[in-house]
């Protein structure tokens, strides 16, 4: 099944973010190629592609676990949450209808 996981970054967390983006992408890269993951990204804090120093507010994962717990372990165990970047993380089923 699909789960939205999505991460809700703290004030300030552009330095964190960088920091750990290495092995957060690391283990998107891991869903990716065992073909689990459907999407992956941030969520500027302005708009634009590219926020440069106004950084990031959070980000969304779509991805395929076997259950709910799982994918709550796999959601705790990131990086971005370690280091300090997310103050807020939940994880919800998802069920995917379009496209």
């Amino acid at each position: 099944m699909w789960y939205v996981i999505t991460g809700i970054d703290t004030a300030d967390s552009l330095e964190r973010r960088m920091a750990a983006r290495p092995a957060h992408v690391a283990r998107l890269e891991q869903l990716r190629d065992a073909g689990r993951l459907l999407l992956a990204g941030p969520f500027p804090a302005i708009d634009a592609e590219d926020p440069g120093p106004a950084g990031f507010t959070g980000s969304l994962i779509v991805a395929e676990f076997g259950d709910l717990a799982t994918a709550q372990a796999w959601a705790d165990a990131d990086p971005y949450l370690a280091s300090g970047v997310y103050r807020e993380v939940s994880v919800r089923p998802f069920r995917k209808v379009l496209p």
